[in-house]
């Protein structure tokens, strides 16, 4: 058992590293109170060949793994990027993961090489404002036609669909009354999102604001038959081939969020001077910061143990889960305590750790509440009886 990094690995987190230091604090600031998206950082991180770390050589990608993207998603959020760099990437790391399993050759070809070149910019189109974390349920329809498709219906909570020129996008094309098992019925496809038949509408919230969150609404939008990934009806079996790794890479994600809080808040305690002594001189200071450093390398040991098992192509549903579980907490608890370590100053944006901890709500509800995770792992692990 070794939990050291390769050197090939090392290499990854070192580049990344250095391309972030371009992007410093008063950068992300800007981006986050103007709602400016990170153009300059995604072009060099496109420029660098990034985008395709863990998508096949084949294709244009670095053939490496989900341990290689966590790394480098991790590395992003660490440098003080936080949600608001990884989410302008995170979809091109795992969200075609269905298309190279699933899809044809011919798919792979014409839909992989332009996302790891950064031509194309892509959305994820699952979450509907009627079924929540229920995707069994989706309402919106893929209707048949002579070449294809038409989708009518809503999408909410799409990131990036401001900007995106592809979605990946599951809709119903059997009826749920029509359907032997609720997970039937449900097709995935990766197509134009043509805005002609799709309206966008911006979702102002809390935190992230230079990555847009969106509803969509969908009027007939046309599909051609060969962006249908895999088999009709098919779709929410194939769709779970991205949720795994999506779990594992926001686990690292947070991470690394509450790490960069973390060394804000020690550096904080190091140099303010209260009473004749630096605050981080008294326990009352030490010790949740000596937590959140425990709880973080915790979680950090659970997110690689599930990268590893992805990788190796073993079942890590539960492990998966529990990184993202774990990484969210550990992170949010680092972040209120960098908060609280800054006293007043840490409502200050200049800080920058309101910013951090307004992003760190997120891993803990998306892509899945921390509810529905202990109720997989309570039913998968412990045998208890489903509880919903």
């Amino acid at each position: 058992m070794d939990f050291q990094l390769s050197e090939d690995q090392l290499a990854i987190r070192d580049a990344i590293n250095r391309l972030c230091t371009n992007f410093d604090a008063d950068y992300w600031l800007h981006c986050d109170t103007e709602g400016h998206f990170p153009e300059e950082f995604v072009a060099e991180v496109v420029a660098g060949g990034w985008l395709g770390i863990a998508m096949p050589e084949a294709y244009g990608g670095s053939g490496l793994g989900i341990t290689e993207g966590t790394l480098m998603m991790q590395a992003i959020a660490e440098s003080g990027a936080g949600l608001s760099g990884a989410s302008a990437l995170h979809l091109n790391i795992f969200g075609l993961n269905p298309v190279v399993v699933f899809g044809t050759e011919e798919q792979k070809q014409r839909m992989l090489p332009p996302l790891i070149r950064g031509e194309d910019k892509a959305c994820f189109g699952v979450t509907e404002p009627n079924a929540g974390l229920d995707t069994t349920q989706l309402d919106t329809r893929a209707e048949r036609t002579a070449t294809g498709y038409v989708i009518h219906g809503a999408k909410h909570w799409t990131s990036m669909a401001q900007r995106a020129n592809k979605v990946l996008l599951l809709a119903r094309t059997t009826p749920k009354d029509q359907c032997r098992k609720k997970t039937e019925g449900l097709s995935l496809f990766y197509t134009n999102l043509d805005k002609r038949y799709a309206e966008v509408r911006e979702i102002p919230k809390m935190g992230r604001k230079a990555v847009d969150s969106n509803a969509v609404f969908y009027d007939g939008m046309p599909v051609p038959k060969e962006d249908l990934i895999g088999e009709e009806g098919k779709g929410f079996k194939y769709i779970l081939h991205g949720l795994n790794p999506e779990r594992i890479l926001i686990a690292g994600e947070a991470v690394g969020l509450g790490r960069a809080a973390l060394k804000r808040a020690a550096n904080y305690a190091k140099e303010r001077v209260v009473f004749g002594r630096p605050i981080g001189q008294n326990q009352a200071i030490q010790h949740p910061l000596a937590r959140n450093w425990a709880e973080l390398e915790a979680a950090d040991l659970m997110t690689y143990k599930a990268a590893a098992m992805y990788d190796q192509g073993l079942e890590c549903g539960s492990f998966a889960n529990a990184a993202k579980y774990l990484a969210a907490e550990a992170g949010f608890r680092a972040c209120e305590t960098a908060v609280l370590t800054h006293g007043g100053m840490g409502y200050a944006k200049e800080y920058h750790v309101e910013r951090y901890f307004r992003e760190m709500l997120i891993p803990r509800i998306a892509p899945v509440s921390r509810e529905m995770i202990l109720n997989y792992i309570a039913e998968r692990e412990l045998g208890l009886p489903k509880s919903y």
